[in-house]
């Protein structure tokens, strides 16, 4: 390599919990090389950590962040994951962006060039373009038009085009950073989400984006006028309403702004569920201490959840009848600290 660095690499989908990891990269990731070289490490496909069964890969990999002289490499395709967030806070981001169409245009004319095929600029353009930045793809569908020894355009009508599913972050963007209802229309075709999902992401990085109040609450007028549109689909399976949901989602929250914004935004996942979840888990919390103390005091559920504020004042301002009552309603230590919070 241009560098001459010895290459550690390990795939984090084949090597995923922290013996694995620690296996690999722990020890070398310490020491020099055999032959004093410098080193550089990968951490490739970094997505494949999740589930029990990898039970501390990813603080293994924190850890090694932390404690390595030598430099990182971590790739990952949803690098704005949740579960991401501690290492993320540690790396540096660069995004590879898909190659512009000129780009793959100019290497596939090297190749018609130096292996002798004919074709004409217009057709290698289109092939160019349906490859829809995955320049290996181009080649292989150059590969596959030349056997010919010529590329047609009837060729390459034949071909089709090559459907590239998008990230939601690249879909955002389309929405966001324009003001043209062409380029927003677009926005969610390749994308591999449901709507529901759609809905949570725009809800969530509208705010993050458009700044001024005028073009937030046409943005989210918007929003809720799909919301409604999704409703009725659901209540009276009238699926010709999708369309009016698409174009309001994407046309018609692009245009809901006077111009684009020029800072850069960084897009987050949807908090909502998150944020559902630990409402739900406060509300079993009540529950499981109102039951006790409802029974304790043979009054209903309902007037000792009316009256919650009230124990909490006194858990809170007197520790010692706090403690009394916690005795006398069999209240255990989490349902103490949690009144006393």
């Amino acid at each position: 390599n241009d560098f001459n660095l010895e290459l550690l690499e390990i795939n984090a989908s084949d090597f995923r919990n922290e013996a694995q990891i620690n296996a690999v990269l722990g020890h070398s990731s310490a020491q020099r090389s055999l032959f004093f070289k410098e080193k550089l490490l990968l951490v490739d496909e970094l997505d494949g950590v999740a589930g029990r069964e990898d039970r501390g890969g990813l603080t293994a990999i924190q850890d090694l962040i932390e404690t390595t002289n030598y430099p990182i490499i971590i790739t990952s395709n949803a690098p704005y994951d949740q579960k991401f967030s501690t290492i993320r806070k540690k790396c540096e981001l660069v995004e590879f962006q898909e190659l512009q169409y000129l780009t793959v245009f100019n290497v596939l004319k090297k190749i018609c060039d130096t292996e002798k095929v004919k074709y004409d600029e217009f057709t290698l353009k289109g092939l160019a373009r349906r490859a829809g930045g995955d320049l290996r793809g181009a080649v292989t569908d150059l590969q596959l038009l030349s056997t010919s020894g010529e590329i047609s355009k009837e060729s390459l009508e034949e071909l089709g085009g090559r459907r590239q599913l998008e990230s939601m972050l690249q879909a955002l963007v389309k929405v966001f950073k324009t003001t043209d209802p062409k380029i927003a229309l677009s926005a969610f075709e390749n994308v591999d989400e449901d709507m529901e999902k759609i809905f949570l992401w725009i809800d969530e990085n509208l705010p993050r984006e458009y700044d001024k109040p005028d073009d937030l609450a046409r943005a989210y007028d918007v929003l809720s006028r799909a919301d409604v549109m999704y409703g009725r689909i659901g209540r009276w399976q009238h699926w010709r309403f999708l369309s009016y949901v698409s174009e309001l989602l994407t046309a018609g929250i692009a245009v809901s702004k006077k111009e684009k914004y020029a800072k850069f935004v960084q897009y987050q996942p949807t908090q909502r569920i998150l944020k559902i979840w630990m409402a739900n888990q406060k509300f079993l919390k009540r529950k499981a201490i109102a039951q006790k103390i409802a029974g304790a005091t043979h009054s209903s559920m309902k007037e000792v959840v009316k009256d919650m504020d009230y124990y909490k004042i006194m858990f809170k301002k007197n520790k010692e009848m706090g403690n009394k009552l916690a005795e006398y309603f069999e209240l255990d230590d989490e349902e103490v600290e949690w009144l006393r919070k």
